[in-house]
């Protein structure tokens, strides 16, 4: 497959601009539109970019794992949130949790956030997952 260079060169420029996109919509989702999903699929989207662009191996190499891993993990975060409230203070499952204090640029932090965290990860390494076994098998 023949790229130009303009793709080359712009996609290596759009990877960490998306990435940092793809995690301020991640937080913006927290309360206003945005969040895990979108935030995935914005990641997701960056990563095909370059893949498209310089190759599949090169875009394995950046990756630390294999896709197929957040899986387990963002499943486990998202299931983590909702339960923490039955363990934690007998509530009903998914009942939003929020900290006192706010933390920095973040707001008061709550479960929701990190069952954001768990749908981004999800999302991220199925799509991934998905695009690089098609694109392996052609």
């Amino acid at each position: 497959m023949r790229t130009t260079i303009i793709l080359k060169t712009a996609s290596n420029y759009l990877l960490p601009v998306l990435l940092v996109f793809s995690i301020f919509i991640l937080l913006r989702g927290h309360y206003l539109p945005g969040g895990g999903f979108v935030g995935g699929l914005i990641a997701s989207i960056a990563f095909i970019l370059h893949s498209f662009a310089n190759g599949l191996s090169k875009t394995k190499e950046l990756l630390i794992m294999h896709p197929g891993f957040l899986l387990p993990i963002g499943l486990a975060i998202s299931f983590l949130s909702g339960f923490a409230p039955v363990v934690l203070y007998d509530l009903p499952f998914m009942t939003g949790l929020w900290s006192h204090d706010p933390v920095a640029i973040l707001g008061t932090v709550g479960s929701a956030l990190f069952f954001d965290i768990g749908v981004y990860l999800v999302v991220n390494g199925v799509t991934l997952t998905i695009i690089f076994t098609i694109s392996e098998s052609a």
